[in-house]
């Protein structure tokens, strides 16, 4: 966050606070003056006294009185806040991140709060040591004690708005916001601030680890809330933080010192580690890190914080693309692979489904941005996890992979990508695992995606291309094919009867493309079409 922005914020709760204060005190002002003003009166008896001599006509006595028990009223105040604040920062801090006591005492508003009642007490204390009526010689700082009761007036008036404040500074969401703005702000006053690079790594790369821990912590205690605010503050940091990577200095890629020994580090190789350095990426590997530490927690436990974990890579890759970062993309990609086998390890079908759309949606922009070599690349990592699927008897997963390359085989076209041959290629190699006849049945899916494809390009006027799907299927027997084409026919609906990410019924088609599944099973002989 820019310092003016967090100027403006201060300024903000500062403007608040002065507003409530005054009207604190302006309400106990006004009550003060109207019973003044009837006890002077009409119960006042000396009326050589003016009105407002009452404020500097002081004796000794008087001031003493008025002064003496001030101090410990005030180092009773500054106990309360220190010991209410001390408790729920330390809770705050148990169960979220520690990094909370450090933040809490950083603040500025915390620390001028806290000044300022040591200060108010110091000059209490000294003000009463002032006052003298011993040995014929009397002194009395009316001043010093007209300042003392305003110090204490205000003492008095801040508790209520600093304890707003603190249990607003301590809610989860800002302090997850604060994390993430500290962190950044490493970067980008590398040059201002007087502390080595070394110590700057370190400082962002606890950043990232804190924001990793209140999302574990919160998936533990089923906060979905917390958890959700965390996993989008390691994608801002990491967006924001590839918006400025191109002004760092080279040093600050170099992996030494503390992120050599970090343990997401540690278990990497050394020319692992050395590439790193060359690619410029190890923010973004430990990002991404707390991200598949964080989905491998939430996995068959909290669904849509595997979802956002994906949704948030997909950002980061996307925003690799805007900038051209090819390394921090092929990065993203890995992580989208780590994600899908840990979920088909896991079995959680439903995951796998919606993780696979970001993926897709990823792989598009890949396409959309020319960059053929990824996507043919996406395209065969789609085909793999498809096939592994299938083997581990998860035939669903393969249909989604199928249905997929099908849209990316159709976004291909549109963009006359160069990749579009090659994924079409892909989508027909899906299938070819099957080995007994059970697998085979189970692959209805995949012909359907497979023919859906076919009338697009029939529609298109790519008879060519619809051709070589039909040389792929026509072996396919005719009770499979012909129950096939009654099922897609049949389908009038574009959405789901279930409520899913997706939303779309995979095997609709609309009308226009309807009427290509007559040309394209005529193809067939009609003998086995019937």
């Amino acid at each position: 966050m820019a310092q003016s922005e967090k100027d403006a914020r201060f300024l903000g709760t500062l403007k608040t606070w002065v507003v409530s204060v005054a009207l604190l005190g302006s309400v106990a002002a006004v009550l003060y003056f109207t019973v003044y003003t009837l006890d002077f009166f009409i119960a006042g008896d000396d009326k050589s006294v003016t009105f407002f001599q009452i404020f500097h006509r002081v004796d000794p006595g008087d001031a003493a009185n008025i002064v003496g028990g001030m101090a410990e009223v005030l180092a009773a105040i500054l106990g309360i806040i220190i010991t209410v604040a001390s408790i729920i920062v330390q809770l705050a801090a148990t169960r979220y991140t520690p990094r909370i006591t450090t933040m809490f005492f950083r603040d500025r508003i915390n620390l001028g709060v806290i000044a300022y009642y040591i200060v108010a007490a110091v000059f209490c204390i000294w003000i009463t040591f002032s006052i003298r009526s011993a040995r014929g010689h009397e002194f009395v700082p009316v001043f010093g004690v007209l300042l003392n009761c305003f110090f204490m007036t205000i003492a008095l008036l801040l508790m209520a708005p600093y304890f707003t404040y603190v249990f607003h500074f301590l809610q989860p969401e800002n302090v997850v916001i604060r994390i993430r703005e500290m962190t950044i702000d490493r970067v980008a006053n590398l040059d201002e601030i007087e502390r080595s690079v070394a110590d700057q790594q370190e400082a962002v790369l606890e950043g990232a680890e804190q924001l990793a821990d209140v999302a574990l912590n919160t998936i533990q205690n089923k906060d979905k809330i917390i958890a959700s605010r965390s996993v989008d503050a390691l994608r801002q940091l990491a967006v924001e933080y590839l918006g400025r990577k191109s002004d760092l200095p080279q040093a600050w890629f170099d992996i030494g010192g503390k992120i050599a020994s970090d343990p997401d580090f540690v278990a990497v190789t050394e020319d692992k580690r050395v590439e790193m350095s060359k690619e410029r990426t190890w923010f973004e590997y430990k990002v991404l890190r707390q991200y598949q530490m964080i989905y491998s927690e939430a996995l068959n436990r909290m669904r849509d914080i595997n979802y956002l974990v994906a949704i948030d890579t997909r950002y980061i890759g996307e925003a690799a693309l805007a900038v051209e970062d090819r390394e921090v993309l092929e990065l993203s990609i890995k992580f989208f692979n780590t994600y899908l086998r840990a979920t088909l390890n896991a079995r959680d079908i439903r995951t796998a489904y919606n993780i696979m759309n970001q993926y897709r949606i990823l792989a598009e922009e890949v396409i959309r941005a020319g960059r053929t070599d990824t996507a043919e690349e996406v395209g065969n990592y789609f085909k793999y996890y498809g096939q592994l699927a299938f083997g581990m008897e998860l035939s669903f997963m393969t249909e989604c992979v199928a249905y997929d390359l099908c849209t990316l085989v159709e976004v291909a076209h549109q963009l006359e990508s160069p990749a579009m041959e090659k994924l079409l290629k892909i989508l027909l190699e899906v299938d070819k695992e099957a080995e007994a006849e059970v697998q085979e049945t189970s692959l209805r899916g995949v012909r359907k995606a497979q023919i859906k494809l076919a009338t697009y390009f029939l529609l298109a006027g790519e008879e060519g291309h619809a051709r070589e799907i039909y040389r792929d299927m026509q072996d396919e027997r005719a009770d499979r094919l012909r129950s096939i084409r009654s099922e897609l026919l049949a389908i009038d609906s574009k959405d789901f009867w279930e409520i899913i990410d997706r939303g779309e019924n995979f095997d609709y088609l609309v009308p226009e493309r309807k009427e290509q599944l007559h040309v394209f099973f005529g193809w067939f002989p009609k003998e086995k079409m019937g």
